[in-house]
């Protein structure tokens, strides 16, 4: 029977309880607005995945204590801007099945707000002297930005390789739980060479949380439909890109072209679905996620065995993989 997300809170369900409440703490403001558009946001928190994260890999190094919570703060502050950032590039009015902050108070407003959550974060390290966290983090936003950009960039063309899908998502949705893994590391006192293992542990981890939703674009999800997502933004994703070198340069581009093309929506999705499940590419990218879990899983081998800690983070990396929706 899967793990439901209560289960993975309850053995720190006290340490979240108080990064909850300094995470509130920190989005106070006395601009009326503000505090209305923080209030929102609070009160519509997702599965708060990255705080486990970082509080796990800090248990697992040793005590969670305040530098913890800021740790987790930050990351839930940084986190939450590129989300708003991101509707607003996307023209997204959803999130989370609520309205997104663009949808109800405009662009101009969700891009200072995402400002805003920005400096909030970066002044949360800056006043408590966090420079090491501040420092891991800020890379891992870099990283966010420069892989968002590099796929919109191949996505013109639609020449992405193997090599260059996995540098993309490496950057792009790795580089932040990685961050999260080695900040926790970090703020529970690891020195610099288990800060890195962590870091490891946390890119293979996202590298298979993308790789999960990419399956969920061809129908390995709680419904069993493609979502088609992808298809649709003309993304090329590891089951696709190991379909296509399936077969010969031909019957590649007349792939390429369907999906470049103005064929309807339900049918071009049929049809590049079926060819990606012909293929192998299902397959394929179900091993490789597989691989990836057990390689993270590798990194700190010496930290999972050592107590209840280690079982939890386990199952908190199997939640977040083997998740059907």
């Amino acid at each position: 029977m899967a793990i439901s997300l209560k289960e993975l809170q309850a053995p720190i369900k006290d340490d979240l309880a108080v990064f909850e409440q300094r995470f509130a703490m920190s989005m106070k403001t006395r601009v009326p607005l503000l505090n209305t558009i923080m209030n929102y946001i609070i009160r519509r928190k997702g599965k708060q995945i990255r705080p486990l994260f970082v509080m796990y890999s800090a248990r697992l190094c040793g005590e969670i204590g305040e530098r913890t919570y800021r740790a987790a703060s930050l990351v839930e502050l940084l986190h939450t801007a590129t989300l708003v950032h991101d509707d607003v590039v996307d023209e997204s009015y959803e999130r989370r099945g609520f309205f997104s902050i663009n949808a109800l108070w405009k662009n101009k407003i969700a891009v200072l707000v995402g400002d805003y959550l920005l400096s909030r974060g970066l002044l949360l390290s800056v006043e408590h002297d966090d420079f090491d966290l501040l420092k891991i983090t800020s890379r891992a936003v870099r990283d966010m930005s420069e892989g968002e950009l590099m796929q919109l960039e191949r996505s013109r063309f639609l020449d992405i390789t193997e090599e260059i899908y996995f540098e993309i998502i490496r950057q792009k949705t790795a580089s932040l739980i990685a961050s999260c893994c080695a900040i926790g590391a970090a703020s529970a006192g690891a020195a610099e060479p288990q800060i890195e293992q962590f870091r490891l542990f946390g890119e293979r981890i996202g590298l298979a949380f993308q790789i999960r939703d990419d399956l969920f674009d061809f129908g390995d999800n709680e419904s069993g439909k493609p979502t088609g997502i992808d298809i649709r933004e003309k993304k090329l994703t590891l089951p696709l890109i190991y379909a296509l070198k399936q077969v010969s340069s031909g019957e590649a581009k007349n792939i390429l072209k369907l999906i470049k093309s103005n064929k309807p929506d339900n049918e071009k999705l049929r049809l590049v679905t079926q060819f990606v499940q012909s293929h192998g590419g299902m397959d394929y990218a179900r091993d490789t996620m597989n691989r990836l879990r057990n390689e993270a899983f590798e990194a700190i081998s010496d930290f999972l065995n050592r107590d209840d800690s280690g079982v939890n983070m386990r199952k908190l990396v199997d939640f977040v993989i083997d998740r059907r929706h």
